[in-house]
């Protein structure tokens, strides 16, 4: 039984404070990008945008974390009929939603593909001919005739699944649920295959040399985690905002937490059984990837992934009490973007800059860019409609169990 909410000016979100801080971040990156453009022109334009497009592809693939995490978030929660999940569930959907305006800036990306990925215009060499039917641009199932694919799939799949959730705000229709629920069903399976196929695309082929089988379930771990990291910190802020005050509780924020733990063990055991069994192998066609970024300083960058993307956030998360902090959960999740953020440049930028790390003028201009752009949309979004499902048929059963179990409860002090 839906819990007794009728919808009301009073439900959607006023967010105008906010609204300033993504333009700033806006402006902020076209100067980066302008004093980037300035100090890699005197290169030639061949290399100012080679490097510009890996610093576009580093951010883009950053966001798009966010969006895929967002969306599978929203698939979680009808696959496995949770209640606790119910109030952030809308934001979730908004989350997902930016696939559309992800797919106008992959844009540049497109463009200067062959001027980032040497396999479309050098002779095959055995590596690109085992994987010809994958990485060609001259079949109908092409790498440019994925890209739509994929944007279609995801944008298809997050607003059919928000534009059901607002239709259920109005009556509460049992029928919306399970429209939800069978869209699940079937978008579970496309987004696996095709956040896998994307990550393949557009970051594993920058060295088409390379063998992996788990680079899929690696990106997928990375997003995911980033992204609860993420919706905590969003929902803390709609919380004291007034919007979420009465729906999200810390009971709430502890599975929240608790699943940003989970993941950051999940992505470790990911990350290093990949590189536990390639290293072992010690295969030419593997191997190379993790000897080209243990020299120069990508050996540190590498240190600062193991240690920072697993043992900082895995030890300070290990005390129950830290998971319903916001003092605590914010720098966790401030160093989740930017150890995510130190990831992809790992992934991506050794193809570009094979000797050293830098943080390049345009690397700052593109993540400010992006993310400026974005979180406009989504601040825009959120206004448009409820701040959570208001006929959830869950959601009573949400607010009616927020206590934590006694075993759970942080020791008082």
């Amino acid at each position: 039984m839906a819990a007794n909410h009728t919808s009301s000016s009073s439900d959607l979100l006023d967010l105008s404070r906010w609204k300033k801080v993504p333009t700033f971040a806006v402006m902020a990156g076209v100067v980066f990008l302008i004093l980037g453009l300035v100090v890699e022109g005197r290169h030639g334009s061949e290399t100012l945008l080679k490097n510009f497009g890996f610093s576009w592809l580093t951010g883009f693939m950053f966001f798009l974390s966010l969006c895929l995490g967002g969306l599978f978030l929203t698939l979680a929660h009808h696959l496995f009929d949770a209640s606790w999940s119910v109030p952030i569930r809308r934001y979730c959907e908004h989350l997902a939603c930016l696939a559309l305006p992800l797919a106008v800036l992959f844009i540049p990306i497109v463009v200067l593909a062959k001027k980032m990925y040497p396999w479309m215009t050098m002779i095959p060499d055995h590596a690109l001919h085992a994987k010809h039917a994958m990485l060609n641009t001259d079949t109908w199932f092409s790498w440019y005739t994925r890209v739509p694919l994929y944007f279609i799939i995801w944008i298809t799949i997050s607003f059919l699944l928000r534009k059901y959730s607002v239709a259920q705000d109005k009556d509460g229709a049992a029928h919306w649920t399970f429209k939800m629920r069978r869209t699940s069903y079937i978008g579970i399976f496309l987004f696996a295959i095709s956040l896998t196929f994307a990550a393949i695309d557009w970051m594993k082929s920058l060295q088409h040399q390379w063998f992996s089988t788990m680079y899929g379930v690696w990106y997928f771990a990375g997003s995911v985690w980033t992204t609860i990291a993420t919706v905590y910190v969003i929902g803390m802020i709609l919380r004291r905002t007034g919007a979420l005050k009465n729906v999200l509780f810390p009971t709430h924020f502890y599975y929240i937490g608790s699943l940003v733990f989970a993941f950051t063990v999940f992505y470790a055991y990911v990350t290093f059984s990949q590189y536990f069994i390639q290293s072992n192998a010690n295969m030419p066609e593997e191997i190379f990837w993790y000897k080209m970024r243990e020299t120069g300083t990508w050996w540190w960058v590498g240190m600062v992934v193991i240690f920072g993307h697993f043992f900082v956030p895995f030890l300070t998360l290990l005390r129950i009490d830290f998971k319903l902090k916001l003092v605590i959960m914010l720098p966790v999740a401030l160093w989740a973007w930017l150890m995510h953020y130190t990831d992809m440049c790992y992934n991506i930028l050794p193809a570009a800059r094979p000797d050293n790390y830098f943080l390049h003028w345009m690397d700052i201009g593109a993540f400010l860019i992006i993310g400026g752009i974005l979180a406009t949309l989504f601040i825009r979004s959120l206004g448009t409609t409820a701040a959570y499902p208001l006929r959830d048929p869950r959601l009573k059963e949400s607010l009616t169990s927020h206590e934590l179990p006694a075993s759970e409860a942080p020791a008082s002090h």
